[in-house]
């Protein structure tokens, strides 16, 4: 999903924003490519998102797996099931905001490892809200579960034939930090900044 224009983070266009002299887009795009079990990468994007649609064209000239999915930038849900009714998508379908740059292609693996034990139609990938006090971030949203608080990390796995319909879901509760850095400001950024210098 890369429709965002981030406005928070004062940037102009959220996938394309520097981090380390690479766009955040890049950062997702090479996990996805690197991970064992992806078979396509459709890029969901909008009007709003222009420049990043130029940059993904290009990408895609090197990388016959990647794709782009236009989406009206009506919202995150109606885009997403848009993009994956567009690309004719059959089966599961692994969802991933493109402002995740720390995440890896083991990562995803792991979690789509995990979809397959679940036996859910879906599942959710959360984290427990200590590891984002842990690293001085304030998520948006948290949820209380089983006398916990988790916050949802922007990555899901759906059954696309179902993909109008609500879906049985799995919370998978990860620690894992790299995770809690979506980058939605920029704070968020100088944090991700200092743990890839590592």
């Amino acid at each position: 999903m890369a429709g965002g224009m981030g406005k928070r983070l004062g940037m102009e266009e959220k996938p394309l924003t520097s981090l380390l002299g690479k766009p955040l887009i890049h950062y997702v795009l090479d996990a996805l490519l690197g991970s064992q079990n992806i078979d396509r990468i459709f890029v969901a994007t909008s009007p709003r998102v222009k420049k990043t649609i130029d940059w993904i064209c290009d990408f895609k000239k090197e990388h016959e797996k990647v794709e782009i999915i236009e989406t009206g930038g009506e919202g995150f849900v109606h885009d997403m099931v848009l993009a994956v009714e567009k690309a004719g998508i059959k089966g599961r379908v692994f969802i991933i905001m493109a402002d995740l740059p720390l995440v890896t292609s083991g990562l995803i693996d792991r979690i789509i490892e995990k979809y397959g034990e679940a036996g859910t139609p879906a599942l959710s990938v959360h984290m427990n809200l200590d590891v984002f006090t842990r690293l001085g971030l304030r998520p948006d949203t948290v949820f209380h579960k089983n006398s916990s608080f988790i916050v949802p990390c922007g990555i899901n796995i759906l059954d696309a034939d179902r993909i109008k319909e609500e879906q049985e879901d799995y919370n998978l509760i990860l620690d894992d930090e790299e995770l809690a850095l979506n980058v939605n400001t920029r704070a968020d950024l100088a944090i991700c900044e200092r743990i890839l210098r590592k």
